[in-house]
């Protein structure tokens, strides 16, 4: 795994229900996940994996940003 230097970085809205993925732990809305299964795990490893963690919104005035590369979820606050 190449270390991901974070250089291009989206702001996470929260819309409605968030899911993180048990396998390879990306995080998603619930308008994206469509299909039902997880679509970084079919993209690298050709497997529908379907066991989410639904995600809490925190509260408070943090940001949170994912990374396009790595889509690590980085908390600015």
């Amino acid at each position: 795994m190449t270390p991901c230097t974070h250089q291009h970085l989206v702001l996470v809205r929260s819309q409605g229900k968030n899911f993180r993925c048990r396998h390879c732990h990306l995080t998603i809305g619930e308008r994206e996940l469509g299909a039902g299964y997880c679509p970084e795990c079919l993209e690298v490893k050709g497997l529908r994996h379907r066991d989410f963690d639904v995600v809490e919104a925190k509260e408070g005035g943090t940001s949170l940003y994912r990374c396009e590369g790595c889509s690590a979820l980085i908390d600015a606050g």
